[in-house]
């Protein structure tokens, strides 16, 4: 007859398991930009609630340049392309390319966002500003939590290029650099979706 084990039974183990570097980085990156999707969610909806409360004021068709919009739209585009060519540098380790590139990149979101303050300042001159009606109010919500988010985009852009600078296209670095390339290319995605549902429609 066999005496029992004096070992206990192991249920879970006990070694410590390998993670690779910058994986919890890019979990909660993605875990920020679905967060990021629900917001601008909610701002379209209510926009498209909204668009036609226009309280007696003027409507897209008197208050939106379409040229100027569709120029502000290239800008953001070409800095999406001008960040790819940074990527493609930063994958051949090309510090300088890399940053060459990057200040391309930073020079269109600062172009964009100079049209776009622009543009909100002119409308608060016409006597079109967010208290005005429904319409702007909601207008004015979901484009300029946009911009702040491009300006906020442009100041990690900043930090980012001096990092690179200093330490080089180090692993951190680089992680950071892809980063940042999501969240880019996430706001030209939901620049698209606003041109066409308050520019495009809008005019139509």
């Amino acid at each position: 007859m066999s005496t029992p084990s004096t070992q206990p039974a192991a249920y879970w183990e006990v070694e410590p398991h390998h993670h690779e570097d910058g994986a919890s980085t890019n979990i909660g990156f993605w875990v920020y930009l679905m967060s990021d999707c629900l917001m601008f969610a909610v701002l379209f909806a209510t926009f498209g609630v909204l668009h036609g409360s226009y309280a007696a004021g003027p409507g897209p068709k008197e208050l939106f340049d379409l040229e100027l919009v569709a120029l502000n739209t290239a800008f953001l585009l070409f800095s999406s392309i001008t960040y790819g060519f940074a990527m493609l540098c930063m994958a051949r380790d090309d510090q300088r390319g890399t940053l060459r590139w990057l200040g391309i990149t930073l020079v269109f979101g600062l172009l964009f966002l100079a049209v776009e303050l622009y543009e909100f300042h002119h409308l608060i001159h016409l006597g079109a500003g967010p208290q005005r009606s429904a319409f702007l109010s909601s207008f004015f919500a979901l484009v300029g939590t946009h911009g702040l988010h491009v300006a906020f985009g442009s100041i990690w852009l900043v930090t980012l290029m001096v990092q690179v600078n200093r330490k080089g296209l180090i692993p951190a670095n680089k992680r950071r650099l892809s980063c940042l390339s999501l969240f880019w290319h996430f706001l030209d995605v939901i620049w698209i979706g606003v041109f066409t549902l308050v520019y495009l429609m809008g005019m139509i």
